[in-house]
């Protein structure tokens, strides 16, 4: 039996049109009342997983925890999200999962996390903080055949407090930038930005996808709620996957995101949505709208 590879995984879900990512993230608080004999916390957050999975199957491309709500209950908890990771490998092997985790830190506990992520759990790919440093981040770049989600520029409402704070490039750094931008595209309308200084989540998403990504494993989070920012950066990663969260709840623009998120290939994006397919009322047609619509704004976008 192969390794699984997340961008191959990512790659078929995506030439057959989909581009929705389902966010698993059971709220407790939210869950439905549970009846008078009350089971394990832990087996209700899976039962309502695999209630979720099922309503979706049809219109995921992939699926994404977040361990937050898992790791909140402890052991059974975790144990509750390697059993989900593991129903998803067996009702959908071809769906890939993302664990959101958001880890960093240095080298030696990196590896644990990475263990975690890929051998407990059991997940194709994960989110990472780029704050640490590529040296830092090694473990998880090592996986050639897993997914590397680096945080670039997030769907928060305080994202900016940092990520757009201005830096300098090094002259060599400066030099390759406008050897890329002799023929600009896109988000920059022709003309390419002067390097004096540009934004840190510009200068993240130049350092993954010029310097990281040696196996071409690293991709990028951009959220919606920021769509003239997920521009710039397809712009400056070229045909590099982009996860974009913040459709639903938060507010996310769907047309202006998948418009400045799909890549030269009209695909190269993932559309999350967590609470807005797992809390409607009806997961199935939410999902389903949800794909619809992502599909509708892409041949618009062509």
């Amino acid at each position: 039996m192969s390794e699984r590879n997340f961008f191959e995984l990512l790659k078929a879900q995506q030439e057959r049109g989909k581009f929705l990512c389902v966010g698993l993230d059971p709220d407790e608080t939210r869950l439905p009342r549970p009846p008078s004999r009350e089971p394990h916390s832990t087996v209700r957050i899976h039962n309502f997983n695999v209630d979720t999975i099922r309503a979706t199957l049809e219109y995921a491309a992939a699926y994404k925890p977040n361990i937050a709500f898992y790791a909140r209950k402890g052991p059974d908890g975790l144990a509750a999200l390697k059993q989900t990771v593991s129903y998803i490998n067996d009702v959908a092997p071809d769906r890939p999962v993302i664990l959101d985790a958001k880890r960093a830190d240095i080298g030696n506990t990196n590896i644990g996390y990475m263990y975690e992520a890929f051998e407990y759990v059991g997940a194709d790919a994960i989110t990472v903080n780029p704050y640490f440093g590529e040296e830092a981040l090694r473990p998880f770049l090592n996986r050639a055949e897993k997914g590397i989600f680096i945080l670039c520029r997030t769907s928060n409402p305080g994202a900016g407090e940092f990520q757009d704070l201005m830096v300098r490039p090094s002259y060599e750094e400066a030099d390759d930038w406008n050897l890329r931008w002799q023929t600009p595209i896109g988000a920059f309308e022709g003309k390419a930005p002067q390097w004096d200084e540009m934004p840190i989540y510009q200068f993240v998403a130049y350092r993954v996808s010029r310097v990281w990504n040696k196996n071409d494993n690293c991709a990028l989070v951009v959220g919606a709620t920021c769509p003239e920012e997920l521009g710039k950066v397809r712009a400056i990663v070229g045909n590099m996957q982009i996860l974009i969260p913040g459709i639903g709840t938060q507010g996310g623009d769907l047309k202006k995101s998948v418009a400045n998120g799909k890549n030269s290939k009209d695909r190269g994006f993932l559309i999350n949505v967590s609470s807005g397919i797992m809390f409607a009322p009806d997961p199935a047609a939410a999902a389903r709208d949800f794909d619809r619509n992502i599909r509708a704004e892409l041949m618009a976008a062509a």
